[in-house]
């Protein structure tokens, strides 16, 4: 399960962009097919769907981008000698927000995770629960509307 796990978080950041991509061009084409002049109205349940999809790939790319940012598989001090850092170095991790950290014996912390990571996951994270919400609704009002 771990290794399954581990294969996940590394195809992730590559994968994400993917699927977002995917999402958008259905949402460009149901945009495209609908009547010109139709008027504002709730979205439908699919087109919340794939909202959601593509929040929630570009929240869990970035998520897995941050957490492989600080990941090495040899000691500390080798991951942030390879980021340019000298002396010794204890590496520091936060799950969320994410953060990893190369700290000095004289505690100066230098950031790995890159700076658009975090607010990629929360925008990410706050759309995925809007759609999702917003999707409801319309499904609850085509049933009312049907019945």
């Amino acid at each position: 399960m771990a290794g399954f796990l581990f294969l996940t978080l590394t195809f992730a950041p590559f994968l994400a962009p993917c699927v977002s991509v995917i999402a958008a061009v259905a949402l460009a084409r149901r945009a495209y097919k609908r009547p010109p002049g139709s008027g504002w109205h709730l979205p439908s349940a699919t087109t919340c769907a794939l909202v959601a999809v593509m929040a929630g790939a570009a929240a869990f790319g970035a998520y897995a981008w941050g957490l492989m940012s600080g990941f090495y598989i040899l000691d500390p001090d080798q991951l942030c000698a390879s980021r340019g850092l000298q002396g010794d170095h204890i590496v520091t991790r936060e799950t969320l927000p994410v953060s990893a950290q190369c700290v000095t014996s004289e505690g100066v912390g230098s950031e790995l995770v890159p700076g658009w990571v975090n607010p990629v996951i929360f925008i990410g994270l706050t759309l995925f629960v809007l759609a999702l919400a917003t999707g409801s609704l319309a499904g609850v009002r085509r049933r009312l509307s049907v019945g």
